[in-house]
């Protein structure tokens, strides 16, 4: 005698790894397999009859309830990846499949799903993003999370219609460090630097990073230009305080110092640019003054954004 189809699902269901769910047309669950407890931490009767917005994070549920969609259409060859919360309050990392179970006449009847603890994968994946996205010599985010960063911060600029300022700080006559104290010893001055500049931009959203050779950006969301020129100050004195000498730095009296171009952009009409380089420029041509008139200093461009234009004041 042939064994029906509900028994062999409930013998596949009940004895896999993976987390087995029958998750109705409403988004909520009536049948939940026992692999729940090891990769939730709750009993099957825990989460039957809860709907997807109770355990899905907040983030992720649009991309599932697209997911559901989708298979509801026909299309149930792409896997879902979302963050579900666990008993602990923790949020594990699940790949879900699955397929619409439909009567004889082809009328959806409830999701089958299949859902597999990825934890350890986005783990080593964002372990692996993370190296990618610092340098190496400083531990500071690279040139490429810089680039991300101030494109983000650029964009929420003219959505929001607030402010963001830039430095951008080099460290004055490197070259000459270099060649007078050698190459390991210009690796340590930048790590130096580096960690002097970050203990003084305190807060989560500032981000510190290396934008080439010796020269070091912060990004200050939110930040007009008083409150830009404050915290230039600060860094550079933290710098100077260092104390560390360079013989052939005669403006920082033999000691290492930077030069810092500050640059604030503004948005008060509904302006619109496309790309932020026109900050970073005004950001350069600012170091580029600071440079001009002695170094060891902080010099500023301020960034007016319209609808057609932007313009250096």
């Amino acid at each position: 005698m042939e064994p029906s189809p509900a028994i062999d699902f409930l013998a596949f269901a009940e004895h896999s790894a993976d987390l087995v769910c029958r998750i109705g047309l409403d988004y909520r669950t009536c049948y939940v397999s026992p692999a729940s407890r090891s990769i939730l931490g709750f009993a099957p009767e825990e989460i039957s009859g809860r709907s997807a917005a109770e355990i899905i994070h907040p983030e992720d549920l649009p991309a599932a309830l697209a997911a559901g969609q989708r298979r509801l259409q026909g299309d149930e060859s792409q896997a879902t990846e979302m963050r579900v919360r666990n008993r602990q309050g923790e949020w594990v990392w699940l790949e879900m499949r699955g397929s619409v179970l439909r009567d004889a006449e082809g009328t959806p009847l409830e999701f089958l799903v299949i859902f597999r603890d990825i934890s350890e994968r986005k783990k080593m994946e964002m372990q692996l993003q993370r190296l990618a996205m610092t340098d190496g010599l400083t531990e500071l985010p690279n040139r490429r999370a810089f680039d991300e960063a101030l494109e983000r911060e650029w964009r929420r600029v003219l959505r929001e219609g607030t402010q963001a300022s830039l430095l951008l700080l080099d460290v004055d006559h490197f070259k000459g460090f270099n060649d007078e104290y050698g190459h390991v010893a210009g690796d340590d001055c930048l790590r130096a630097v580096a960690h002097a500049v970050r203990a003084v931009t305190k807060r989560p959203a500032d981000m510190v990073a290396r934008y080439g050779g010796e020269e070091l950006a912060v990004i200050l969301p939110g930040t007009d230009l008083q409150g830009a020129l404050h915290m230039a100050g600060l860094v550079r004195c933290a710098v100077e305080s260092l104390d560390i000498a360079h013989a052939t730095n005669e403006e920082g009296q033999g000691r290492v110092t930077v030069s810092i171009g500050v640059a604030t952009a503004l948005s008060r009409d509904g302006g619109r640019m496309k790309m932020p380089e026109s900050l970073l420029m005004a950001a350069d041509s600012a170091l580029y003054k600071a440079k001009l008139h002695g170094r060891n200093r902080v010099a500023h461009s301020l960034l007016v954004a319209s609808r057609e234009f932007a313009e250096t004041v």
